[in-house]
């Protein structure tokens, strides 16, 4: 099972003083040296963390690493995508006043929008997944759009299965969880890669991690910055990878 990091928060940081530091270049290649499958990065809208020169560089001091876009379904981010041909883009909804993505992407409701970006993706020869929640109607969709494959968003189970957060609820969980294995099932046997990610810690990962037939890579950010704080990115990736 992949592990793809999410380096957003590292640039968060670095953004909260506009300088330099951390080197999210540096980053990167821990990170890769750690084990980690790809990485992840969200050019936002509003560039509150990732710029547009950090997706460019990326690209072209890592040229054989898994590259990751996550990206609003508009027409300005997919040109840069187009100029900067990440290995694949997820499309994700966004609101500028979230402080982090806050549900799946409304594919059914947004079917020709989507589907425009996603041909255009992959006329670049650019894989795309879609964000979505785990619901039979938005898998159906991303089908229908020409998806290659799915990320599902995994916030709901996440915030009731582990154990530290405030509102872990076991029977909740344990409910989320099939609602995720039955999109899983559903969106393979629809031909789509699935792939999961969202407020997923070292707590609950392992839960999904039973389950390697039906997740290809899990996307993991915040939580693995976190614990880098402590123990440094390498070790803190190294750990995540252990339990996949």
């Amino acid at each position: 099972m992949r592990l793809g990091v999410n380096i957003d928060h590292i640039a968060t940081l670095r953004q909260a003083r506009l300088d330099v530091y951390p080197d999210l270049l540096a980053a990167v290649r821990e990170c890769l040296a750690a084990g980690a499958d790809g990485i992840t990065l969200h050019l936002r809208e509003d560039r509150r963390h990732i710029q547009d020169a950090d997706v460019a560089l990326l690209r072209q001091i890592f040229p054989r690493a898994r590259l990751n876009l996550e990206m609003a379904a508009v027409d300005s981010i997919a040109k840069i995508a187009g100029q900067v041909r990440p290995n694949s883009v997820c499309l994700v909804p966004e609101n500028r006043k979230e402080l982090t993505t806050e549900g799946g992407l409304d594919v059914r409701n947004n079917l020709r929008k989507i589907t425009s970006i996603t041909r255009k993706m992959q006329s670049a020869g650019i894989k795309v997944s879609l964000f979505i929640d785990p619901d039979a109607a938005q898998i159906k969709a991303a089908k229908a759009a020409g998806a290659d494959m799915i990320e599902l968003h995994t916030g709901t189970f996440a915030e009731f299965s582990d154990q530290q957060r405030p509102n872990y609820n076991k029977s909740r969980a344990q409910k989320e969880l099939r609602k995720l294995l039955s999109a899983a099932r559903l969106a393979k046997s629809w031909g789509l890669q699935v792939n999961a990610g969202h407020g997923l810690t070292y707590r609950n990962a392992r839960l999904l991690s039973r389950y390697p037939g039906l997740f290809t890579e899990f996307n993991i950010g915040h939580n693995i910055i976190a614990r880098a704080v402590f123990v440094g990115i390498k070790k803190a990736v190294q750990e995540m990878k252990a339990l996949l």
